[in-house]
């Protein structure tokens, strides 16, 4: 079992990644994924070939993914691309405000091709990138059971890593 660890864009998410790989706790492999760009400005981020190239790494065995961001496409690219390699999936701040039409689709796709009782969203009530009730909004334009949990905060910090965790050991 390998845990996939996808963080936001901007590098400024390395604290957050770190700190996610190290407190969730699971069995297996635990991969953090550092994105090229944050070291290199010359290097193109594409959320659909880093969710291939991570499959590829992680080969045919059961993968969980803890995902923020821009991390969620990443993700929802991922269970795309194997479907039932993926296990469980903890998706934090989905960015609606900062998402095409075509990547809202390619999540709700990727949603709907697993089942959502291995799916949990944490999203705060008044992310700048989303809210909570965006959020929700987006959930029911689609037949899904995904649980949708609401945080209190007006930022787009994700530091639940003992609900995440929970989830994923659950």
């Amino acid at each position: 079992m390998v845990t996939i660890i996808l963080p936001g864009y901007s590098a400024h998410n390395k604290n957050w990644l770190e700190e996610t790989a190290q407190g969730v706790g699971v069995q297996g492999e635990i991969r953090a994924v550092y994105w090229d760009h944050w070291t290199d400005p010359t290097k193109k981020f594409d959320a659909k070939e880093k969710g291939r190239l991570i499959n590829d790494i992680t080969g045919a065995g059961a993968s969980d993914i803890v995902a923020k961001s821009i991390g969620t496409l990443v993700a929802a690219y991922m269970i795309l691309n194997a479907p039932a390699k993926i296990r469980k999936v903890v998706l934090c701040g989905i960015p609606l405000n900062d998402l095409s039409e075509s990547d809202k689709e390619v999540i709700k796709m990727a949603l709907k091709s697993i089942p959502s009782k291995n799916v949990i969203c944490f999203q705060n009530d008044e992310d700048p990138h989303g809210g909570f009730g965006q959020l929700e909004s987006f959930m029911s334009g689609f037949d899904s059971d995904v649980e949708v949990i609401s945080k209190s905060r007006a930022d787009h910090e994700y530091s639940y890593v003992e609900e995440f965790k929970k989830f994923l050991l659950g």
